[in-house]
């Protein structure tokens, strides 16, 4: 949680700048004005989409795919209804996960024994230990961060979750 707050502060940080008017350097000024042009990622991320898509799953989706029965409990966040298991959502913009991939993938080396990088989208990560997994993934619909917690010690059920999590959103 320490992680994904921490996560999200720097996202807050970086991208507050951009969002001022007035007063900026022409660079700023060219930038500000890339972003809203749509220039391609190819551009070391200033044309990414600054877009933030909607939650893409239901709590029936999510049911199917961990295979128990799940509850939503608002902003993307799914339980099971007993405070214990739980997968968690974050949804920004693909600027936003360009950003702060990197950062975000080497706080997971510092936490998980393994993070792997799983060739989904533009860049997507997988990380797994004992009770949880973690998964960030960026495509052009956006960048997405799955947190799994509390469903047991089976780290190929969570591998093969969140990579049907991934496919779904993909799709």
């Amino acid at each position: 949680m320490r992680r994904l707050v921490t996560s999200l502060l720097l996202v807050g940080a970086l991208l507050a700048p951009a969002g001022c008017s007035g007063g900026g350097d022409d660079a700023g000024d060219s930038t500000s004005a890339a972003v809203a042009e749509g220039a391609t990622a190819d551009d070391g991320g200033v044309g990414a989409s600054t877009a933030k898509p909607a939650c893409p799953f239901t709590a029936d989706q999510v049911s199917q795919l961990i295979g128990q029965p799940m509850k939503d409990e608002g902003n993307c966040l799914f339980g099971d209804g007993k405070g214990v298991a739980s997968l968690t959502v974050t949804v920004s913009s693909e600027l936003a996960g360009e950003t702060t991939y990197d950062y975000q993938r080497d706080m997971a080396s510092k936490s998980f024994p393994t993070v792997n990088d799983i060739g989904k989208g533009k860049k997507s990560y997988l990380a797994i230990k004992d009770i949880q997994a973690e998964a960030a993934l960026i495509s052009d619909k956006g960048a997405y961060t799955l947190i799994m917690s509390s469903f047991g010690f089976d780290s190929a059920k969570y591998d093969k979750t969140m990579r049907a999590l991934i496919d779904v959103i993909l799709s």
